[in-house]
């Protein structure tokens, strides 16, 4: 068992994992620097084979096991990205791998870790009561248990990253980093530190699973009583107990995201860069915007793609509403013939677009008196969106906004 992260095992690690690993240089992005006035680089891990970075960690972590504790079969917990890194590992050196997974874990992780050869499990609601069930199995079966995040070897495989990042863009400013356990933060800060102090890491968690910055808080590891996130990949009660005393000492912040910049930033990524990034991998990206800084260099970790469609299709539809490239309205009207045509005509001289009609003849006793519609149009966003409801309402209509529901 290592005993602490150091140098030597991080240039170990940086080697090794190579042999399964896609190189991912740093990509700059045009469009997120202009939105935060920084000079933003995206370190594109979505695009590794396993659609993540926890390969690294996970094929490393391996690599250092003994061949008799390779042999036993190893189990792991995972939300699906380690599942699926683990999976892919072991296939590689030809080993039984067993992966207890949360209820909740979208379909695609669960049959692309399959996919990879793993005998999957399905339990409990969230990561952590996965891993509790994961490490039970562990001693009843004599299995060798890889733990996702709290464990240095798997750490130092994560710190690869780091490595890659300075690599490509030596003059990094900052270097945003998810946080679920803490696994990748550890291992990307305490390399970048002990390489350049003066870099800057920043850790990001969604606003409903910040275990780490409750624990930074505290002084100590503290465990949330729930958690709730679309971030899935994120939701993690409590951060690594082995780990923390690395992130107290090489964060220099952590900053929590709401889901709903999450999901705008899912819109953002598509249209800008045509790249699909799962929500916790997006959580770089939505923090970007909440650093107090100008003309600096900033690396953003996208961590991983691993997203359902089910899920990407909420995301991309939440998004539009929440940009106002789609939101309803509601108007009363008289029940005779024109009326209808009248609102058309309106949205149409404004260059909106009609995408549903509800017409309800029962929202007053007095159907001579009142008729509710309601419209749903798409529109460019907030500008054009206001534009279509003042002409509306200087039509000699009273428009309402109403929730969305598509």
């Amino acid at each position: 068992m290592m005993k602490e992260l150091s140098l030597e095992k991080f240039e170990e690690a940086a080697a090794k994992v190579k042999e399964v690993t896609t190189p991912t240089p740093l990509m700059y992005s045009e469009y997120f620097s202009a939105q935060t006035g920084n000079k933003i680089y995206l370190k594109p891990e979505n695009m590794q084979y396993t659609g993540a970075y926890k390969v690294r960690g996970a094929y490393y972590k391996i690599s250092t096991m003994s061949e008799a504790e390779r042999k036993k079969g190893l189990i792991t917990a995972s939300a699906g990205n380690h599942a699926q890194g683990v999976a892919y590992a072991a296939s590689k050196y030809g080993v039984r791998a067993v992966v207890v997974m949360p209820t909740t874990t979208p379909l695609i992780k669960v049959n692309r870790t399959k996919g990879y050869g793993a005998e999957v499990i399905l339990h409990g609601d969230v990561y952590d009561e996965a891993c509790e069930y994961a490490m039970q199995l562990a001693e009843k079966e004599g299995l060798t248990f890889v733990h996702p995040f709290d464990d240095l070897e798997v750490a130092t495989g994560q710190g690869s990253i780091a490595m890659e990042v300075i690599s490509d863009l030596p003059t990094v400013d900052y270097i945003l980093v998810p946080v679920g356990g803490g696994g990748l933060a550890t291992g990307v800060s305490t390399f970048t530190k002990m390489l350049n102090p003066n870099i800057k890491v920043i850790g990001v968690e969604p606003e409903g699973a910040n275990c780490l910055q409750a624990s930074l808080a505290a002084g100590h590891v503290v465990t949330l009583p729930t958690v709730n996130t679309i971030a899935d990949g994120t939701a993690v009660k409590t951060p690594g107990s082995k780990l923390f005393p690395y992130l107290q000492k090489n964060l220099d912040d952590v900053i929590a995201v709401p889901d709903d910049e999450l999901v705008v930033a899912f819109l953002d990524m598509v249209e800008n860069h045509k790249m699909i990034v799962e929500n916790s991998g997006l959580l770089t990206v939505a923090a970007a915007k909440h650093l107090n800084v100008k003309n600096k260099k900033i690396a953003c970790i996208l961590s991983g793609g691993n997203m359902d469609v089910i899920t990407m299709s909420s995301v991309v539809q939440q998004g539009l509403i929440l940009r106002d490239r789609i939101f309803t309205v509601s108007v009363l009207l008289p029940d005779k013939p024109g009326e209808l045509v009248k609102v058309a005509s309106i949205i149409a001289e404004n260059k909106g677009n009609v995408i549903r009609l509800e017409h309800n003849q029962f929202v007053s006793i007095n159907r001579a008196a009142a008729v509710e519609l309601r419209v749903t149009i798409e529109a460019f966003g907030h500008e054009h969106k206001d534009q279509i409801v003042s002409a509306l309402r200087e039509g000699g209509l009273n428009p309402r906004i109403v929730s969305v529901k598509i």
